[in-house]
C-alpha cells in the first residue's frame, strides 16, 4: 500500500478539518495531595516551593488572594494557612487568551488504525506552556468527539515545524508505533552502522543559512541538555556527553545569491530538535531559527536577570531569551515511509511542500551530481 498526497490533475482535494479557536480557553485545574514531608508547610510555602516553575512567589500570593486555591473544597485566601497531611489542594487557573495558532489540519492518510496529518507551522502538538487548548490534540478530540477513542500523536514535531504527524487510532497501533520509533533510535549507538532492514524512514526538507559544499553529510553529534532559562527540564543542545543521534543530509539546491541551501535530511534517531541542532552544529543553522546558532548551541546562554514581576495570571512573563517553541525557521516533515504496524504493508506518505520550499527549489540547482 502506498499513499502520496502530492496532488495530480485528477486527484480530489485533500480532506481537512479544524474548528476556529475560541477567544479564551477553558482554564485549567491542578490538584495536589499534602503528603507527610509537606505537612506543616504554609499554603504559600507549599506552592512557591513545590511549583516554583509555574510562578514566582508574588504570583502565587496573587493567586491565593484571588481565591483561586481551595483546601478540601474550601477557598482559602490566607497564604499563611498551615497544611496538614491528607488535605486536597486545588488550584484553578483562570481561562486565558492563548497566542495565535492555525487550526486547520489536512488528512494525508487514514485507515482503521492510523491517521497522518499535515501539521501547519505554528501549531503545537500537545498541551504545554501557554498552549493548553490550541493544539493538534484538541482538534483531534473535537473532530472525533462521537467516537469511542481519540487518535493520539505517537511522536512530536516542533511548533514551528510543518509536515507529517502520525497518530494512532487504537491502543495496539500506538504500542507498536512507539516500539518502532524506539527501535529506530536505539539502532544509533556510537558509530555502529544502522540495521539494513528499514521499517521506517523520516525525510525532512530544511532551508539553511550559508552554502553547504559537500553533496552528502552524515552528522553523528550526540545530543544532551543544559540548564537554560525558561526551559524547566533543560535545553537540548549538541553535547559530546549526550545521547547518540544520526542525521543524513543531502543537498538539493545551493542559492549562492541569497547565501542559503535547501537540503533533504533523513533522521535515523529521534532526539528533540535534532535537525535544528545538527544543522547548526555543522555551521548551517536553519534560516530564521531564533534559538540555535553554529555549534548546535543556543544563541544566548547567559542567565536572565531575576524578574520579580509576573504576568496577569500570576505566572512568569515570557522569557526574554529565545526558547524552543519560538517559530521563524523553515523545516518540513516531507515524507514518511514505514511498515504498517498492523497490516505490515509498506506505506509511503507525503506532505506537500510549503510555498517557501517550492519557491526555493524551483529553477536550476547548483548541486553537481
Amino acid at each position: 500500500m502506498s499513499t502520496n498526497s502530492e496532488d495530480t490533475p485528477d486527484s480530489p482535494s485533500p480532506a481537512t478539518f479544524g474548528k476556529p479557536w475560541p477567544e479564551f480557553n477553558d482554564g485549567l485545574t491542578y490538584r495536589d495531595l499534602v503528603r507527610s514531608p509537606d505537612s506543616g508547610l504554609t499554603l504559600i510555602d507549599f506552592y512557591s516551593i513545590k511549583h516554583q516553575s509555574s510562578a514566582p512567589l508574588l504570583g502565587w500570593l496573587q493567586r491565593i488572594e484571588n481565591g483561586q486555591i481551595t483546601v478540601n473544597g474550601t477557598v482559602i485566601t490566607d497564604p499563611k494557612t498551615v497544611l496538614r497531611i491528607g488535605r486536597e489542594l486545588v488550584y484553578h487557573r483562570h481561562p486565558w487568551k492563548e497566542p495565535y495558532a492555525p487550526h486547520l489540519l489536512e488528512v494525508l492518510f487514514e485507515d482503521d488504525h492510523l491517521i497522518a496529518l499535515n501539521k501547519p507551522s505554528g501549531l503545537q502538538v500537545l498541551p504545554g506552556g501557554q498552549f493548553q487548548q490550541r493544539t493538534v490534540l484538541t482538534q483531534l478530540q473535537w473532530h472525533m468527539k462521537n467516537q469511542e477513542s481519540c487518535p493520539v500523536p505517537v511522536h512530536r514535531l516542533g511548533r514551528g515545524t510543518s509536515g507529517i504527524l502520525l497518530c494512532a487510532k487504537t491502543k495496539l497501533a500506538k504500542t507498536k508505533l512507539a516500539a518502532l520509533f524506539a527501535e529506530k533510535t536505539s539502532q544509533v549507538v556510537g558509530n555502529r552502522k544502522v540495521n539494513k532492514v528499514v521499517k521506517m524512514s523520516k525525510i525532512y526538507r530544511a532551508l539553511v543559512c550559508g552554502i553547504i559544499n559537500d553533496d552528502e553529510i552524515v552528522i553523528e553529534e550526540p545530543i544532551g541538555t543544559l540548564k537554560y532559562p525558561g526551559v524547566a527540564k533543560g535545553l537540548y543542545v549538541a553535547s559530546s556527553s549526550g545521547k547518540p543521534a544520526l542525521s543524513r543530509l543531502h543537498v538539493l539546491k545551493r542559492d549562492v545569491k541569497n547565501n542559503q541551501t535547501v537540503v533533504q535530511v533523513e533522521i535515523q534517531s529521534g532526539r528533540p530538535h535534532q535537525i535544528r541542532i545538527h544543522l547548526s552544529f555543522i555551521g548551517h543553522p536553519l534560516l530564521g531559527d531564533p534559538l540555535y546558532v553554529s555549534g548546535g548551541i543556543p544563541k544566548c546562554c547567559a542567565p536572565e536577570t531575576v524578574d520579580e514581576t509576573f504576568a496577569e495570571d500570576g505566572g512568569y512573563n515570557k522569557p526574554a531569551n529565545p526558547v524552543p517553541g519560538d517559530c521563524g525557521y523553515y523545516l518540513h516533515a516531507h515524507q514518511l515511509i514505514l511498515c504498517h504496524p498492523i497490516t505490515n504493508e509498506l506505506c509511503k506518505i507525503t506532505a506537500p511542500l510549503p510555498p517557501v520550499f517550492l519557491a526555493n527549489e524551483s529553477g536550476e540547482s547548483t548541486n553537481q551530481e
